[in-house]
C-alpha cells in the first residue's frame, strides 16, 4: 500500500480590514486614543484602563471606523520620555484585547517592531508607524509576517526651514516603499501619511496640506492627522483642546484633497462634519 504524501495547506492571507472599509467610497475617521502620560494633547486622560475602554466605546458610538491605540507619546514637537519596551506593553496589555473585542479594527501606533508583533498577536489589525518603516529595521517584517497593513509615515528628526518639503516627502516614501516591498509587504496593504508636524515647521504643514493631492501620484490610500496640531495655533493662538474648529475645518479640506482616512481625537465633530460636506457634493 502505497503511502499518500501529507501537506500542509498554506493558510489563507489574513483579511484586510482597511481595503473593505476603503472601498466604501468615503472618508474614513481614525479615532486616537493614547494611554500614555505626556502626549500633546489627551495625556494623561486614558492612563486608567477603564477610562480607555470607555472612551474607545465613545469614538465607536461617535462613527470611527477605526481605533488607533498608542502607549508611547511621539508627540510631533518633541519632549516626550522614550519609553521601554516593556512599559509600552504594560500599557497596553490591560486595554488592548478588550478594545479589540468592540469590533472596528484596531490600529496599533508604535515605533517598536517587538510591540507591533506582540499587539497584532493580541488582536490588533493596522500597524501604524510613525517613522516608516525606517527606523526599527524589524518593522516591516514584523507586518508582513502578519499580513497586517501598515501606515507609512514621514518624519524627521527636527524640521529644517530650508528643505523643499514636498521633494523629501517623496523621496522618503519611496524608501519606505522599497523596504516594504523586500519584506514581503504588498502594496495594497500600504498607507501613506504626509506627517503633518513631524518635522515640519507650521509653513511646511501648511505646504503638504495645500499640496496633498501631489501624494496621489503614490496610488496609495492616504492618511492624514491634523488633529490639534501645532499649525492651528500658528494661525489662531490656542492650546490643543481649543483647536476643533481649525482641526475640523482642516480635515474637510484634506478629505476633498484626497485624503481617505483622518485621524481624529474629536470623532464626533469630525464624522459630522465630513457627513455634511459630502451630503453638499452630492447635492451639487
Amino acid at each position: 500500500m502505497s503511502s499518500v504524501p501529507v501537506t500542509t495547506p498554506t493558510p489563507p492571507p489574513s483579511a484586510n480590514p482597511l481595503q473593505r472599509l476603503l472601498g466604501e467610497g468615503r472618508t474614513l475617521v481614525m479615532g486616537v486614543l493614547n494611554v500614555t502620560p505626556d502626549s500633546f494633547s489627551d495625556g494623561g486622560l486614558f492612563i486608567d484602563p477603564d477610562r480607555a475602554i470607555a472612551q474607545a466605546r465613545r469614538m465607536i458610538e461617535d462613527g470611527a471606523d477605526i481605533l488607533d491605540i498608542g502607549a508611547e507619546s511621539t508627540r510631533p514637537y518633541g519632549g516626550a520620555t522614550p519609553v521601554a519596551e516593556a512599559e509600552e506593553r504594560a500599557r497596553l496589555a490591560p486595554v488592548l484585547p478588550a478594545i479589540v473585542k468592540l469590533g472596528p479594527p484596531v490600529s496599533i501606533d508604535t515605533m517598536k517592531a517587538s510591540v507591533a508583533e506582540w499587539a497584532l498577536a493580541q488582536g490588533a489589525a493596522i500597524v501604524n508607524d510613525v517613522w516608516g518603516l525606517q527606523r526599527d529595521p524589524d518593522m516591516s517584517h514584523a507586518a508582513a509576517r502578519h499580513g497586517a497593513p501598515v501606515i507609512i509615515m514621514h518624519n524627521r528628526d527636527k524640521a529644517d526651514a530650508a528643505i523643499d518639503i514636498m521633494r523629501e516627502i517623496k523621496l522618503f516614501l519611496e524608501r519606505s516603499l522599497e523596504i516594504a516591498a523586500a519584506a514581503g509587504l504588498p502594496r495594497e496593504r500600504i498607507v501613506l501619511d504626509p506627517g503633518i508636524g513631524f518635522g515640519k515647521t507650521p509653513e511646511q504643514s501648511l505646504t503638504v496640506m495645500a499640496r496633498l493631492s501631489e501624494l496621489k501620484s503614490f496610488g496609495l490610500p492616504l492618511l492624514i492627522g491634523l488633529s490639534r496640531k501645532r499649525f492651528i495655533d500658528s494661525i489662531s493662538p490656542a492650546p490643543p483642546d481649543r483647536r476643533l474648529g481649525g482641526s475640523v475645518a482642516a480635515a474637510v479640506l484634506a478629505a476633498a484633497a484626497g485624503a481617505d482616512i483622518v485621524r481624529a481625537h474629536d470623532v464626533f465633530e469630525t464624522v459630522q462634519a465630513l457627513r455634511v460636506a459630502a451630503a453638499i457634493r452630492s447635492a451639487r
